[in-house]
């Protein structure tokens, strides 16, 4: 079966050899992504039973895909040792062997139709299942930039585009991103899809494969799928026939018994014929028929997984399947336990952009529904939101027309990486000025805890909430201290405090950690919304003006926008070139 895989892999999707890595140094670079991801995981064996695929369709119809015999042992009968060449191919062989078969157990059957339910609910609109259809491609003028070819999969590709970047930052600093080959940027989509499936904290991981061509399952729940070279084969053969021959050898083959009728081996050609074509587009139901999943034990499998078959990433679904991937390995019920409501699908059904669930278990590997820190009591209700501080970041345009209200975690992730979402796209914003996301200075955690008290952004609170903000900032909260310290911070007995007394009085004199300048870079996928319809990355200088006063431009999303990260923030745009959040 992993012979079929390989085959698969090398003719049959979207002309794989296109997008497979085309020299042996490429492959080597791949490979040493999955070697150093594996280093980081405990290593565990894998075996399964050899297959290998059957006879012509054109022969023998009701016997497709069935499993020769194991490959003999090294020594061959009469106990004479192989040539060096045959040792070779058997260890290939055998190594092959030790990749886990497509499978769909029962288990895996009921989650997977769970899945769908929860993204695209009761049905699947073909209009948006065909803007989400696509595969992890590389812009042309940018060799590390995705490319989004139609709304919708932003929720997948910028969460994918950021871990991208942030592993850029951290493993290859000083690098010009414009000169990174092409195969260690493959290598890197591999590493930052593995980042992603390890935030999901499972057991294990059921990676989702799809069939182009449908296969025969077996009993113990694998899959065996005839290679797209035998089925070539085997239409020639029919071809060579000629129509009345190839239909009288089909016939042939099949027992004509009274089910067993000329519609029904009509039914058949047409379905093998079907199959030939990698290239044909796949209905929704066609597309999650032909889903199976491959279970491994450490991200370091995966990885090899992902290099042996790149073509499953880089064909028309490699977006679909590696989502589905992550909600599996996440587990069904767990994303559905995070999400808390599941009354209303995941990808909208009109518009076919991703919830805000989606993203978060992108970024995160939680589903949750919010943006703000930890739990918030809406009339009665505990609605969770993000739990820790996030490797990447988030900030949305969205916080500005107070429909939410995003948290520190967000704000602050690990990493100087963050997603930015207008009202209907996802971007990148990132950074190589670590000092962005440096542990925070006193002063800065006094600034954050104040303004947590400020929903509104009016740089002041009311004189009651002083005791709730010292206590929040393990500062003296004694009524008589806090008495003199409001008549002290509000001598005009206005009912305020605002956050400038506020600072003076408890953290005088400290500097921020945030340099005062910096260069930030900005990402948008959507070739139309790049200059020259060339997905590429932009630069800006950014200084932090003095004082907490800001102005808001809306007329400039952009600023708008990371006005909610830094509300004194000016930007000047390299090359007069204004990137958009659309």
């Amino acid at each position: 079966m992993n012979d079929e895989i390989v085959r698969e892999q090398r003719g049959g999707e979207e002309s794989s050899s296109s997008v497979l890595p085309k020299t042996a140094a490429a492959s080597m670079t791949l490979a040493s992504a999955a070697s150093a991801l594996e280093s980081q995981a405990h290593s565990h064996s894998h075996t399964t039973s050899p297959a290998a695929s059957s006879a012509s369709p054109c022969s023998n119809p009701p016997t497709i895909g069935a499993a020769t015999s194991p490959s003999p042992s090294p020594l061959a009968s009469g106990g004479q040792k192989k040539p060096p060449m045959q040792q070779e191919q058997q260890q290939q062989q055998q190594q092959q062997q030790q990749q886990p078969l497509p499978q769909l157990n029962a288990t895996d059957m009921r989650e997977l139709r769970e899945i769908k339910q929860l993204l695209w609910g009761d049905n699947v609109r073909e209009d948006v299942f065909k803007r989400w259809s696509q595969g992890f491609e590389f812009s042309k003028v940018e060799p590390s930039a995705l490319v989004q070819k139609q709304g919708g999969p932003c929720a997948v590709i910028a969460p994918v585009q950021a871990y991208l970047l942030k592993i850029i930052i951290m493993d290859m600093p000083g690098v010009k991103l414009s000169e990174i080959p092409n195969d260690k940027c493959q290598n890197l989509l591999i590493q930052a899809l593995c980042n992603i499936l390890k935030n999901c904290r499972a057991p294990r991981y059921r990676i989702v494969h799809l069939l182009r061509r449908r296969g025969n399952a077996t009993e113990d729940g694998s899959t065996k799928e005839r290679s797209p070279a035998a089925e070539a084969e085997s239409a020639s053969a029919c071809a060579a026939a000629g129509p009345v021959g190839s239909m009288e050898e089909a016939a042939g083959g099949v027992e004509l018994a009274a089910e067993a009728t000329p519609g029904s081996v009509n039914e058949w050609l047409q379905e093998q014929l079907s199959n030939l074509d990698p290239h044909r587009e796949l209905s929704p139901d066609e597309f999650h028929e032909r889903l199976h999943t491959l279970h491994f034990e450490d991200i370091g499998a995966v990885a090899r997984y992902y290099v042996e078959n790149y073509g499953q990433l880089a064909h028309t679904y490699g977006v679909l399947l590696f989502m589905y991937s992550v909600f599996l390995t996440k587990g069904s019920e767990l994303v559905a336990a995070d999400i808390s409501d599941t009354s209303e699908p995941l990808i909208h059904s009109t518009y076919g952009y991703g919830g805000q669930s989606l993203i978060n278990l992108m970024l995160t590997g939680r589903a949750v529904a919010h943006v703000w820190d930890n739990e918030q009591d809406v009339g009665g209700l505990k609605l969770r939101g993000i739990c820790e501080q996030s490797d990447i970041g988030f900030i949305t345009l969205m916080e500005q027309m107070r429909y939410c209200t995003v948290g520190s975690f967000f704000k602050n992730p690990r990493y100087p990486v963050w997603v930015m979402g207008s009202d209907t796209h996802l971007t990148v914003l990132f950074s190589n000025e670590k000092r962005l996301v440096s542990p925070e200075t006193p002063s800065e955690t006094g600034r954050r805890i104040f303004k947590s008290y400020d929903p509104e952004g009016n740089n002041f609170i009311s004189t009651t909430m002083l005791r709730e903000v010292l206590a929040a900032l393990n500062l003296v909260s004694e009524p008589a201290y806090v008495a003199l310290m409001q008549k002290r911070l509000d001598p005009e007995n206005l009912g305020i405090i605002l956050l400038n007394a506020f600072m003076d009085e408890f953290f005088p004199l400290e500097r921020r950690s945030t340099p005062d300048t910096f260069e930030l870079m900005h990402y948008n996928g959507i070739p139309g919304s790049n200059e020259s319809n060339k997905v590429r990355y932009y630069c800006g200088s950014a200084i932090l003006l003095e004082g907490d006063l800001k102005s808001i431009c809306t007329s400039n999303p952009m600023v708008t926008c990371l006005q909610t990260k830094w509300p004194n923030i000016e930007i000047n745009w390299h090359d007069a070139h204004m990137p958009s959040l659309n």
